[in-house]
């Protein structure tokens, strides 16, 4: 059998996101930011590092500041840096965000041929992927560049050695040409996947005979919903060993798989700050959850609080909540039900 050396390892997108300091400001009245790491993967790591797991992180940075910011950042958060590499010729990648609680989040990328894109399968030939117990990707890698071939093959490895694979599709439609391009990346994944994450509109986009709508940024509606909620059994028809996290908002999260009866797990009401970053903590939570061996339950549940106390606050990947404090958290939700 072989030794674990690492509870989880995310693969994907990386760079430096520069939060708002002006909360409420237009984007053009904005003043100045606050630098974080940002890219979901590593959220996620960072997210997993900081309620306990030992987790690492494959993707690449450029050979610039922004790259020395990224590492030494990920290093100071315990999350491992020593497969990530530098890509001459690339830009480590950068997003601006404004913050207007509490449902508007203007973000704006600075992708022009950042360096995680091209991560390819050698980059990665020796990150231990077989000696973790989870690993972790990302749907927006598949989009451009070499990294699409470095995640199906860490997914392969993956699988094979019996890893349980995490895959959050992670919609950014500005990162795709269409969703028929979308679809068809995702497919070629999907047989190597568990768990597959995603909020209501994201897997409307995998599944749904019309997902424009998401592609141009709406929220579903009440019909596309109950389509949503149609399309899923027979999604999973035949995928036995698949299990689908469905983030449903203020909602909570559903965890469907086939033959099961739909499990829901109700959210945690809180007053919203910034959303960004929330889907992240959700996953970091959920992988944490499955780590301990927890049932889905109690993992979705943890998973439903980290994301609550994320949204209550300024920033992404310096956002992520403390084991301690998601403790706290839930402990007052309980009491609160006394």
């Amino acid at each position: 059998m072989t030794a674990t050396r690492y509870d989880l390892i995310t693969l994907g997108r990386n760079g430096m996101d520069l939060f708002a300091q002006d909360i409420g400001a237009p984007f053009a009245a904005i003043t100045g930011f606050d630098a974080h790491i940002g890219g979901s993967p590593t959220n996620i790591a960072v997210a997993a590092s900081r309620l306990g797991l030992h987790v690492a992180l494959l993707t690449a940075v450029g050979p610039d500041l922004v790259g020395d910011f990224v590492l030494a950042h990920l290093a100071e958060e315990g999350v491992e840096t020593r497969y990530i590499p530098r890509k001459p010729g690339t830009h480590t990648g950068l997003a601006v965000v404004g913050v207007q609680p509490p449902d508007r989040f203007p973000l704006v990328f600075y992708r022009q041929n950042p360096a995680d894109i091209w991560l390819n399968p050698d980059d990665i030939a020796t990150a231990p992927i077989e000696q973790a117990r989870a690993l972790e990707l990302s749907g927006t890698a598949l989009s451009r560049g070499t990294c699409g071939e470095a995640t199906i093959a860490a997914a392969l490895r993956a699988r094979a050695a019996g890893v349980t694979t995490y895959l959050d599709l992670d919609l950014r439609p500005d990162h795709w040409s269409s969703p028929a391009e979308l679809r068809a990346a995702l497919h070629r994944l999907l047989p190597a996947i568990d768990v597959i994450i995603g909020t209501e509109e994201e897997f409307y986009a995998l599944l749904g005979a019309t997902p424009e709508d998401v592609f141009a940024g709406k929220r579903l509606t009440g019909e596309q919903i109950a389509e949503l909620d149609a399309l899923v059994p027979t999604f999973l028809a035949g995928r036995s060993e698949q299990t689908l996290v469905l983030k449903r908002g203020p909602r909570g999260a559903s965890v469907l798989a086939a033959g099961q009866d739909e499990l829901r797990v109700p959210g945690f009401p809180v007053t919203v700050l910034n959303t960004v970053g929330a889907g992240d903590a959700f996953a970091g939570g959920l992988i944490y959850g499955r780590c301990q061996g927890w049932d889905w339950r109690a993992s979705v549940r943890v998973a439903n609080a980290c994301g609550a106390l994320v949204v209550t606050r300024h920033g992404c990947a310096a956002a992520m909540p403390r084991l301690e404090e998601v403790e706290t958290f839930l402990q007052s939700q309980s009491s609160s039900l006394d």
